[in-house]
């Protein structure tokens, strides 16, 4: 009696099926799905390797329909996790079914969401952008490029090999991906990336008022500036350092939205003349 082949998703799938996740994530977005039609896309080329019949294509691709969203760069895992599920459900692994990968797809989006949002959007994103910031002064074009070339060359390549890792892990990589050792790693991550971004707002963030009291004779008697910064040097900075950490973080305020309160603020401040922009006429 001959042996049974045994079926393997081709590197060329797998390549393909990454790729297709790297710029289609959002493929289709809406509310009602998200990411749905984006991970479908994805996997159509990993099951069209596996399942040389088209109806079994298309009820294997049933299994990918239900709603998905998650952080895209660390969220791939997923993807190489039900890639590496595909190949053994292909193989006709009796514990690998639908309701066992919408399980772990549905178990793992949330927690990865957390952790992608901390680390990349949180951390490393700000980080970058914070090194972008102090290159560019007097206009200097290194810092924009610095910051296009770095984050697409990490975002990928780190994309990528967190895919592959999915992909060989498989099921167990549930446990690597939530477990204790993974929390410590996290929290010391974002911690230094705490650390990093409160250095960089005392290097750049620098905000000063031009309020002054001044007597009958034109002579400042009083000046607000001098004043707090006796009491606490940046005091200024570090309140609106915190008021933004405040809304983002208490409130559950978007950036955006603290840009443009930022930018109300100090259009305001500037006219009730608490702000001066050093303008001249």
């Amino acid at each position: 009696m001959s042996a049974v082949a045994t079926k393997k998703v081709s590197k060329k799938a797998l390549n393909r099926g990454f790729w297709r996740w790297w710029y289609g994530n959002l493929t289709c977005f809406t509310h009602e799905h998200m990411q749905t039609f984006g991970y479908m896309w994805s996997m159509h080329a990993i099951i069209e390797d596996l399942y040389p019949d088209h109806a079994e294509q298309g009820e294997k691709l049933r299994t990918y329909y239900p709603f998905f969203n998650t952080e895209p760069q660390i969220g791939s895992v997923v993807l190489g996790i039900t890639a590496g599920l595909e190949e053994a459900r292909a193989n006709g692994d009796p514990n690998t079914d639908d309701e066992m990968i919408n399980g772990i797809r549905a178990g793992l989006m949330g927690p990865l969401s957390g952790i992608g949002d901390s680390l990349i959007v949180g951390t490393y994103i700000p980080i970058l952008l914070g090194i972008a910031l102090g290159l560019s002064t007097g206009g200097s074009v290194v810092g924009p490029l610095f910051y296009i070339v770095v984050w697409n060359l990490t975002g990928t390549l780190g994309q990528k090999f967190i895919y592959d890792k999915g992909y060989e892990l498989g099921g167990s990589a549930v446990d690597v991906l939530v477990g204790a050792q993974a929390n410590a790693l996290r929290n010391s991550i974002i911690l230094l990336g705490q650390i990093i971004v409160g250095a960089i707002s005392g290097a750049w963030v620098n905000i000063t008022t031009a309020v002054q009291f001044k007597n009958q004779a034109g002579d400042v008697y009083l000046d607000l500036q001098k004043n707090l910064d006796g009491v606490i040097p940046g005091f200024l900075s570090v309140s609106f350092v915190l008021l933004c950490w405040w809304l983002m973080s208490k409130r559950n305020m978007k950036p955006v939205t603290v840009m443009l309160l930022m930018v109300v603020i100090a259009f305001v401040g500037v006219l009730i003349g608490f702000f001066d922009p050093g303008l001249s006429y």
